[in-house]
């Protein structure tokens, strides 16, 4: 998929510039200067003397001849074995034609390259043995600077040392570019503002090619040194949806630009020569961006991802973007796992688990016997220890894949050669046995296994891949016998990747390649351990002082591959699944999924009303709103028929307000001090309150008086729930308590007895509690920022996870009990996964969010500003912002309906909302 489409767009700048020609004629690592039209001169000075038409193009370690006529050879010449380089005639070589003005340069050498004969692909042809080449110039008054530029050239090339060369050339480089500039003429409009303009290179596979970068309010352009494939790249910065920092070569000078908002492929990939230029660049389209597209995370699409709202599929291809993955690349090409065990049946049973290979395990792991033999060197090893010689992901392994669409690649690679037949990637059950039992074959697979173009499979160009051992001609890829064509193989692999069993397993295999088991201790336990030089961080290439070593050691960690920038630090959560819902529920997590509302415990009309509601969320509007309180709203509930609205404030009071006749029906206050929260117990009968003077209240609504007070803390109580004649109170005297409440037999006759059940400890203050649906956990917030989870059925403390860097203000579990979300005065949003206690995703607010509703996707929250902001977790984006309170939010009410708001704030008012469908 990701290699396919990067060929059709190179394709189409080929056919741009309608030239056989292409930077994957050029050595790795060598650039491509400038071209001039000229003939090649065959046979000088004699009777059969004949002209060959076409282009010398100039290039850093060879000169390139392309014939107009495509029965003609390619001609590449390496400057290393060039002899003598001139104008032809000088020296008292055929004096006659120096009388003449002439545009000859002259070229004696000992090997030449002919390619693509008749333009078909095939491996290069090598002549070798002293001969000339004489190539006359269309401008004879170039000549003598092209001959200038080929010695200087020639001279790199010849160097003793690797890393001089290198040095000598990129000095060449540098001086060209400085010498030239991008054309503003080549901009799309002239009221365009230019921003800045620098050196940087665009990388394609295996190639780069350099010239500048400019930007302005507009537009990002490239346009290259040597004008090929075509002047100028343009991007409308309008279309771009997606920016990320690559790291290039080990170093952080890569900027990869997307235009859409799933394909792995970029439409720009630029290599900078200072990080300061691409930081800068990046942090003007970063800024241009902000007000037009949202950025992903990978919390935020692993929270699409576990609530089921992306494919295994897309999900992975997120995971190799963020981790640096990019098809522009062959070091870092997006790494996708094998997921099929079974290559020998005829048919293929995805409902079995024999079925698939085991997730859990890097490919090396998986053959015990291989594995005791490679952990038995292992250990013998002196430090940098590592189990595996080769990596799962390389240039070379990508191109065994993709040889039938990308045979020029294969070449470049392997110095004009194909890889011996037997070697070549002629069947899937031959390749999987070999990685299986391979001494040291450990790869895996790319993304093209998982998509929906058969070419790599299909031989369509008809290459000439060799013979087999066996006399059998390479051609189509060998197809498992489950497979009835190329097309149904690929529909099967998706089918396989998008299965129950994968859904369930591949949380495993990314805690592996992007995860917490890619390094350190956890990867030495789970046998994933790779050369140290595959790490990001493996190595400071600034430190080394020999440039031979520093280019040594660069080719050896593109060649060898890359291990991807490591994306999580603890283990990464389960997808949720239907299979994954009806575990063994011996736990009180799973048995919280059970009795969750997410089980299709409401009824359909419910569910219908809460579906509509948070679709329309964004079109909430203000429709009443009364000032009833002399301080800020601290707390919000109503009775189960709408009609009586009950508050608590600041100021001490509780009232209770009609929402019928739009009236303040009581205003009851049990002490000076300020209410903190409040509920309804069920039926309707009597509120609880809690209050900063250490107790809790319960008022009976029939009786119009205080029926009981519990005072059970030392220090204010600053939240109250209830379930199930259960009291849990949350306190800043570092405790949250369970009280069993047996209720009066006649409301407002007799006192509540309250009994402790647990008392669960804290370190500070405790400001927020919530349950879940079951009343099985309980989830609390802190002053210092601090989220944890309570297993309620052991009163044992499951998770902490200090996530914010400010109080934490609000909490609240999905409905599926499987996600906390928290909000805090530092502006974040937090979502928590409560079977791991990791944070999977955070966003960020310029302001403290005080109180929030939300349904596991969609978030509605109270801002310290007054206004309500709607948050769309899965597109990590703020929908909406809608105008209410002139003071912070401090409470919000929302019914089990979801069709009925209202919010209290620091202004004294409580405001009744209506949703507009």
């Amino acid at each position: 998929m990701a290699f396919i489409r990067k060929k059709q767009q190179e394709q189409q700048l080929q056919l741009y510039s309608k030239e056989r020609f292409s930077l994957l004629l050029l050595n790795l690592e060598e650039y491509y200067f400038e071209q001039h039209r000229a003939n090649h001169i065959l046979h000088k000075g004699s009777h059969h003397e004949r002209k060959i038409r076409g282009s010398l193009k100039i290039c850093s370690k060879s000169v390139i001849f392309e014939p107009d006529s495509i029965s003609q050879p390619i001609i590449k010449i390496p400057l290393r074995d060039c002899i003598k380089i001139g104008k032809h005639g000088e020296n008292g070589a055929n004096r006659h034609f120096t009388k003449a003005k002439s545009g000859g340069i002259s070229l004696i050498f000992s090997q030449v390259y002919f390619v693509k004969e008749h333009n078909v692909v095939a491996p290069y042809k090598i002549e070798r043995g002293k001969m000339e080449y004489v190539f006359e110039l269309d401008v004879p008054g170039k000549v003598e600077d092209v001959v200038e530029t080929l010695l200087q050239l020639h001279r790199a090339s010849c160097l003793d040392k690797l890393g001089d060369q290198t040095a000598m050339i990129t000095a060449i480089l540098q001086s060209r570019l400085a010498r030239t500039s991008f054309d503003k003429n080549r901009f799309q409009n002239i009221s365009e503002k230019l921003h800045m303009e620098c050196k940087a290179e665009m990388v394609t596979p295996l190639v780069t090619n350099p010239g500048h970068v400019c930007i302005t309010d507009t537009n990002l352009y490239f346009q290259p040194l040597n004008g090929y494939p075509k002047p100028v790249v343009q991007i409308t910065l309008q279309d771009v949806r997606r920016i990320y920092k690559r790291r290039h070569g080990l170093m952080p000078l890569g900027l990869e630009v997307f235009c859409t908002e799933d394909d792995l492929c970029s439409d720009i990939y630029l290599k900078f020569y200072e990080p300061q230029d691409r930081d800068d660049l990046y942090f003007y389209i970063a800024t241009y961006l902000e007000h037009h597209v949202a950025e992903h995370t990978a919390e935020s699409y692993m929270l699409q991802w576990q609530r089921g709202h992306l494919s295994n599929y897309q999900y992975l291809l997120h995971l190799n973007n963020l981790a640096d993955r990019s098809c522009n690349d062959l070091s870092q090409y997006p790494v996708f796992p094998w997921i099929i065990h079974d290559y020998s049946s005829s048919e293929l049973d995805l409902s079995n688990p024999g079925t698939f290979r085991d997730l859990s395990k890097p490919v090396g792991a998986l053959n015990k016997e291989r594995l005791e033999r490679l952990l038995t060197r292992y250990q013998e090893m002196p430090e940098p220890k590592f189990m595996y010689g080769s990596h799962y992901s390389s240039p070379g392994y990508v191109l065994f894949y993709l040889v039938r669409i990308a045979p020029e690649y294969m070449l470049c690679l392997q110095n004009g050669r194909f890889d011996n037949a037997d070697r070549m990637f002629n069947s899937i059950a031959e390749t999987w046995k070999n990685c299986l039992d391979g001494a040291t074959d450990f790869k895996e697979l790319i993304p093209e296994f998982y998509g929906d173009d058969v070419s790599f499979l299909v031989n369509s160009l008809k290459l000439d891949l060799g013979k087999r051992q066996g006399g059998q001609m390479v051609d189509d890829v060998e197809l498992p016998p489950w497979a009835s064509s190329p097309e149904d193989f690929l529909q099967k692999s998706k089918d396989a990747l998008e299965s129950n069993y994968v859904s369930e397993h591949l949380h495993e295999w990314i805690d592996l390649i992007f995860g917490y088991k890619q390094k350190g201790s956890d990867a030495v336990g789970a046998h994933n351990v790779f050369h140290p030089l595959t790490y990001e961080g493996g190595v400071d290439l600034n430190s080394i002082q020999d440039p031979d070593e520093k280019v040594a050691m660069l080719t050896q960690i593109l060649e060898f591959g890359q291990t991807p920038k490591q994306l999580f630090v603890t283990p990464h959560p389960r997808r949720i699944t239907p299979k994954f819902k009806s575990l063994s529920q011996t736990s009180s997590y799973n048995a919280s999924m059970a009795d969750s509302p997410g089980e299709e415990s409401f009824e359909d009309l419910t569910e219908e009303s809460k579906t509509l509601a948070w679709n329309n969320i964004t079109k909430l509007q203000l429709h009443e709103h009364y000032k009833i309180h002399k301080e800020a709203v601290t707390g919000i509930t109503v009775s189960r028929n709408g009609s009586s609205v009950f508050t608590t404030s600041q100021d001490s009071t509780l009232k209770m307000f009609s929402k019928e006749s739009k009236m303040l029906q009581r205003s009851i206050s049990f002490s000076n001090m300020a209410l903190s929260s409040c509920l309804l117990l069920p039926g309707d009968a009597t509120v609880i309150t809690s209050s900063w003077d250490n107790n809790v209240y319960f008022y009976s609504i029939a009786f119009g008086r205080r029926q009981d007070t519990l005072m059970g803390h030392d220090d204010a109580v600053s939240k109250i729930c209830w379930h199930d004649n259960r009291l849990y109170s949350a306190s800043w005297d570092s405790t949250v308590k369970v009280w069993s409440g047996v209720p009066a037999e006649m409301p407002g006759t007799k006192r509540h007895h309250f009994d402790l059940l647990a008392e669960l400890e804290h370190d500070v203050s405790v400001d927020t509690i919530s349950l879940n649906a079951a009343s099985t956990l309980l989830v609390s917030g802190t002053k210092e920022g601090t989220v944890n989870i309570w297993d309620l059925t052991t009163a044992t403390l499951m998770h902490q996870i200090p996530c914010h860097s400010g109080i934490v203000c609000d909490t609240a579990f999905s409905p599926d009990s499987r996600h906390v979300l928290s909000t805090g005065t530092d502006g974040c949003l937090n979502v928590i996964d409560v079977q791991i206690g990791m944070l999977i995703s955070s966003m960020t607010s310029d302001e403290p969010q005080r109180c929030f509703v939300w349904d596991g996707n969609s978030v509605l929250s109270g801002s310290q500003s007054g206004e309500l902001l709607v948050w769309d977790l899965l597109g990590a984006k703020i929908s909406e912002r809608i105008q209410g309170h002139t003071g912070a939010v401090t409470c919000i009410w929302m019914n089990e309906q979801c069709s009925s708001i209202i919010t209290g704030g620091e202004d004294r008012q409580i405001i009744f909302w209506k949703l507009q469908y």
